[in-house]
């Protein structure tokens, strides 16, 4: 029965002509180029609500989350462009400068009351009778030891990059197979019935 079933659609295909597929794998093509703009231009949108959201320092996460589940779920969405672009192609200038302040007022905040004890200590090690001279080189030894550095800022927390999928199950990516399948079925009909029964 399901022998039959198949057979039937074997001859169903067969009847077909050429032409047919020609047409339809042009269609599915042309489709295909525009699903895949599509995303594209959704990647686009979405990049640029980031940058957005980056300069207003408001949601920020949230845009990039939104970002990453676009890119990573669908095909032709990569972020780079060329072998010119910058690496990682997101770099979030705003979050930066954000927090390089952030790490300066903390830094400035611990240095002062760094300072504060220096002073505390090095006047109890230092008697009171003595110059103030010998107690400048007592904080900057107890300043240089117990002083905060200055890291540098994880790049994690403002450059990112997403991979984008070589086929996704978007309607992109299924438009990509069913224009192949037409390609095929077209150079299959050709090869089975001849060129000169084609242009016939």
């Amino acid at each position: 029965m399901m022998v039959n079933k198949v057979v039937g659609k074997i001859k169903i295909i067969r009847r077909l002509k050429a032409r047919f597929f020609l047409i339809l794998a042009l269609v599915l093509t042309i489709l295909t180029v525009f699903a895949l703009r599509a995303n594209n231009e959704e990647m686009v949108r979405l990049r640029n609500a980031v940058y957005q959201a980056d300069k207003s320092g408001q949601n920020v996460q949230g845009a990039l989350n939104n970002l990453q589940s676009y890119v990573t779920s669908h095909m032709n969405t990569s972020l780079t462009s060329g072998n010119t672009s910058v690496y990682p192609p997101i770099q979030l200038k705003y979050t930066y400068q954000r927090l390089v302040q952030a790490q300066n007022n903390s830094s400035a905040n611990s240095n002062s009351k760094i300072y504060s004890d220096a002073e505390y200590y090095c006047q109890s090690k230092i008697p009171v009778g003595f110059s103030g001279r010998y107690r400048v080189p007592c904080i900057e030894q107890y300043i240089s030891t117990h002083g905060l550095n200055n890291g540098a800022i994880p790049t994690s927390l403002y450059e990112f990059d997403f991979i984008s999928p070589s086929w996704s199950p978007d309607l992109a990516g299924w438009l990509v197979i069913a224009a192949i399948i037409a390609w095929i079925c077209f150079v299959l009909k050709l090869v089975f019935m001849g060129w000169n029964k084609f242009f016939n």
